[in-house]
Order: structure tokens, then C-alpha cells, then sequence
């Protein structure tokens, strides 16, 4: 199926006509880069207020633009984040946006129109490098990571990837380069399932000795690296990544990336690894947090934000370059690997003053650090509290760019440049948030309502409170940050009326009338 045709802006389509775009800026629209952490959470980085750490480079950004304070993923987990960012459709309207294995197939279509696609025919280059973790090839199961997996990135708008095939927990631990494995060797093919191990293929479970990081629960499959993961895999020995090596690569590529499109208008899209697990950081930060491999993945973090930074003024580029910081969901200590995470957390606080964090319903699940910057159109330090949602970033681009969305593109995103970039205190009037089990919630900045679901109140490999209850819940954001009253019983007219507005926004999608 071919994605939907649609009319361009006049500028733009002489652009086109004229092949223009590819080698000029277009007048007043910037290069955009955004940067998306892994398993971050609001209180992770010292611009929020952490005491315990600092992030020096996210400080310089926030101090060059607006800071959020409450802006939120899409959902608790990656996948689904990934998928309503990318597509500017809530993730929990598709079957198959969960937590993707790493032998999914491509969750994003080839038709569905996505954000590549949309900055791609604005006549930007567009680039993808880092974590993935939304399916390549064709069926679930089936690839070939000997071929092309098609469908890939190419065909969903971006021009350039340098991925990993899924995320760093997950088999085949390689890297993929447009569609192609990385450094493969003809001669030892690689080989994955997620059914079973291939024969003499040792495991985490049955060959506990070869490990140098063991895994809490879960994680004890194939072994790579001396670590053991989710998923079996053999072969590809020349294409596997060294776990320490995984930041400076992709920083590396990103910086690349941007080194060779300079001259051109480009849109990047730079996914790190960091913080999740398993966290191997670089030898230059083992040890320097003094909470052991997740704190030093948090300061590597922020030497690849430094490094982009960096880049950015060395080439002039910062004069016309949005850059924009986020994570793809909360927060989580213990994620399956015997780390030293929780023992060394000390007085830190990853969600910050809220609750819950990675795979939750609760507030640290989907509230995460968020910075714009963007020189001559954003105020420098200014800090807002409006309610916004990456989900809106797709059509915010578009507004950004005066560019006309093909109709049934971005159905859940609202364009909110205003908001986005400082100049408007409102932000959204109603936002739909997902966790782990799909249960979903529905905020207007000020209340949240928790619709009643079926699922563990706790998840108890990672202590993480889900939110999941039969009862519906009812909090002040405002007044209890951090939810610990449940005032439902207390208010039953504003439970029925955003118990309504939830099915109603379910039941329908943006821009339809009431």
C-alpha cells in the first residue's frame, strides 16, 4: 500500500519541482535533533534538581531554552513511546505496540505516514541512529539478519539509520546500518529465535560462570559480551557490539551525521541506549557517579548530549538548529540485572517527588525531563509548566513548518508550537497516558484519573508501583504531586465527567467533534 498523497504548500512544492530543497535551508525553518534518553527519569538529571548527580551539558541546553516540567512520553514503556512519537497515534489504538522482542517485525508500516516521512518530503535529509526497538523485517520471527530487513527504516522515511536491531537487553546484539546488519561475515551467518536455544549455544541460566554481569530475574538467555539476554542467538560474531563501546559508537554516527549534512536542511533523530540496562559504561565513566553503572551511564548520557552540543557550535549550526531532549518513558532501578543499582542509589530519587516510574500508571511513568532549544524563537531559561506530550511533536513540526499533513496522518497530535516553545503557559486540555498493561489515564494538568484495570499493583522484580487497580483513582496533581491520596470517593461528579472525556477520546480521535 502506498502512503496517501497530498497538497503541499506552494514554497514548498516549487521546491520540489525544482530539486531546490536538497541543497539550500528553506527560509525560517531549522535543522531539527532530537535526543531521546533510555529509561530516564525527571529526577535523573540535576536541571530538574537532583542534588545527587550532576549533568552539566543538559543544564547548558536547559539554560538555552525552555525546560518542561510537565511534559510526558506517550506510555510507561519504550515501544509504544517510540511508536505514538513517531506515528503521532496513541499506541494502545494498534494490537502489537507493546514491548516488541528483538525478532519482531516492523510494528511501523511502509503506508503508515510517519514523522520521517512528513520532514523527509519538506525537503530535509533524515536520519535515524541509536535504539530502534520497533521491529524490522517483515514477519515476527522470520527474518533474514543475513539480508536487507525489509521492510526497515527506509521505507517508513528516514534516508539514513544506524540503529540497534532493538535494544541493548535483547538478541541479535548487533547494529544495523539502512537495513544491513553491521561487519557481518558471510561465513558465520547470524542466527535468533525466541523459542528456543540452538544446540551447545551456552545460556545465562545453564552457564553461570561465563557471566561478568549476572542477570536479577529474567535476562539469563543467550550469552554476548559475557552478558546474558532476552532472547537466543548464534553466529555473527564479527557484527556483535562490545557493550562499553555502544555510547561512543552512536554518539560517534550521530555526530557524523550531522558533520555530513551541514549544507543541507536535516532532520536526526539520536535514540541513546543510556540508562538501560544493561548498563556498561565507557571505562572514562566507571566509577564517577558513585552509584555504580547506572549513574555512570546517567553521566554518559550527558557527554553524548555535550558531544552533540559541541558539534552543533563548531559547525554554526546552532543558529539554526532546534534541539530538543526527552526520554522515551520513566524511570527504573533494578531492570533485571545485578548491577548495584539499588544498593548505591543513596538519596537519589529517579522520578523525582512522583510515583511510580518505568511500566507504571503513576506520574513517574510517563513524566520525563524535557528541553526545546531553539535560538532567536525560544527565551533562553525559561522554564514551563505546561501540560504537553511528545505525541504532539508530529504535528507541532508540521505547524512549525507550514506544512499541510495528508488527511488520517498524526490523528492523536496536536499541533503546539506556541506551547512548545515557551510562549504559551496552556498546554494541552486533556491527555490520555498508557502503562505496561494498557491501562490507561487521563489528565488535564491539574487532576488524573486512573480508569479501572485488571493487572498487579506492584511490579515486584523491579518494586515498582503500576497504578493497576479495580477501583478508580482520582488525584490533584497540583496539591499531591507524588498521588498518595486517592480522593475518587470524595469527588464523584469530576470522576464521572473524566471517566466520560477518557471513553469519549478512546472512543474517538483528535480533531472530531464533541
Amino acid at each position: 500500500m502506498k502512503k496517501e498523497l497530498y497538497m503541499l504548500p506552494l514554497a514548498l512544492t516549487s521546491c520540489f519541482a525544482t530539486k531546490v530543497c536538497a541543497q539550500a535551508k528553506l527560509p525560517g525553518t531549522p535543522n531539527v535533533v532530537f535526543i531521546y534518553a533510555d529509561d530516564i527519569g525527571y529526577g535523573d538529571l540535576s536541571c530538574n534538581g537532583a542534588k545527587t548527580i550532576h549533568t552539566p551539558n543538559v543544564e547548558r541546553l536547559a539554560k538555552m531554552g525552555v525546560r518542561f516540567t510537565n511534559a510526558h512520553s506517550a506510555a510507561a514503556t519504550s515501544t509504544p513511546a517510540r511508536y505514538a512519537m513517531l506515528t503521532g497515534e496513541y499506541a494502545w489504538r494498534k494490537a502489537g505496540t507493546g514491548i516488541a522482542d528483538g525478532d519482531a517485525a516492523s510494528i511501523i508500516r511502509p503506508e503508515r505516514y510517519t514523522m520521517a516521512d512528513m520532514f523527509k518530503e519538506a525537503g530535509y535529509s533524515t536520519g535515524v541512529v541509536g535504539k530502534w526497538h520497533l521491529g524490522l523485517g517483515d514477519k515476527n520471527g522470520q527474518q533474514d539478519w543475513n539480508q536487507p530487513l525489509k521492510p526497515g527504516t527506509g521505507d517508513i522515511g528516514f534516508d539514513y539509520s544506524f540503529i540497534m536491531a532493538a535494544t541493548g537487553d535483547r538478541v541479535p546484539c548487533v547494529f544495523v546500518e539502512n537495513d544491513r546488519v553491521v561487519n557481518l561475515d558471510p561465513n558465520d551467518p547470524v542466527q535468533v529465535s525466541y523459542q528456543k536455544n540452538f544446540p551447545g549455544e551456552p545460556t545465562g541460566k545453564d552457564n553461570p560462570e561465563l557471566l561478568k554481569m549476572h542477570p536479577s530475574h529474567g535476562h539469563n538467555q543467550s550469552i554476548i559480551n559475557g552478558i546474558s539476554r532476552i532472547g537466543y542467538m548464534k553466529g555473527g560474531k564479527s557484527a556483535l557490539w562490545k557493550d562499553e563501546e555502544i555510547a561512543g559508537t552512536l554518539t560517534g554516527k550521530a555526530v557524523s551525521y550531522i558533520e555530513n549534512h551541514k549544507d543541507v536542511p536535516f532532520f536526526l533523530y539520536f535514540a541513546t541506549q543510556d540508562a538501560h540496562v544493561p548498563r556498561v559504561p565507557a571505562p572514562q565513566f566507571v566509577g564517577k557517579s558513585g552509584m555504580g553503572p547506572r549513574g555512570d551511564c546517567l553521566l554518559q548520557f550527558d557527554w553524548s548530549v555535550g558531544e552533540i552540543l559541541n558539534t552543533l557550535e563548531r559547525l554554526g549550526l546552532d543558529k539554526n538548529t532546534l534541539i530538543i531532549l526527552s526520554s522515551d518513558n520513566g524511570p527504573v532501578v533494578d531492570d533485571g540485572y545485578k548491577d548495584q543499582a539499588v544498593e548505591l542509589l543513596g538519596n537519589h530519587k529517579p522520578g523525582g517527588i512522583y510515583r511510580g516510574g518505568k511500566y507504571s500508571a503513576y506520574e513517574a511513568g510517563t513524566r520525563v525531563p524535557c528541553i526545546w532549544s531553539w535560538k532567536g524563537v525560544i527565551r533562553p531559561g525559561t522554564v514551563s509548566d505546561a501540560l504537553v506530550c511528545q505525541i504532539d511533536w508530529f504535528a507541532t513540526f508540521a505547524e512549525m513548518m507550514n506544512f499541510r499533513l495528508p488527511e488520517g496522518a498524526a490523528p492523536d497530535s496536536q499541533p503546539m508550537l506556541k506551547a512548545w516553545t515557551g510562549k504559551e503557559k496552556k498546554g494541552r486540555e486533556w491527555l490520555v497516558l498508557q502503562n505496561a498493561h494498557n491501562n490507561l489515564s487521563i489528565t488535564d494538568g491539574q487532576w488524573k484519573y486512573i480508569r479501572p484495570g485488571k493487572g498487579p499493583a506492584v511490579n515486584k522484580f523491579v518494586n515498582i508501583e503500576l497504578g493497576n487497580s479495580m477501583e478508580p483513582q482520582l488525584y490533584n496533581i497540583t496539591k499531591d504531586p507524588s498521588e498518595k491520596n486517592n480522593v475518587a470517593d470524595k469527588n464523584p461528579d469530576l470522576v464521572k465527567k473524566m471517566a466520560a472525556k477518557l471513553e469519549y477520546l478512546v472512543d474517538n480521535r483528535y480533531g472530531q467533534p464533541l
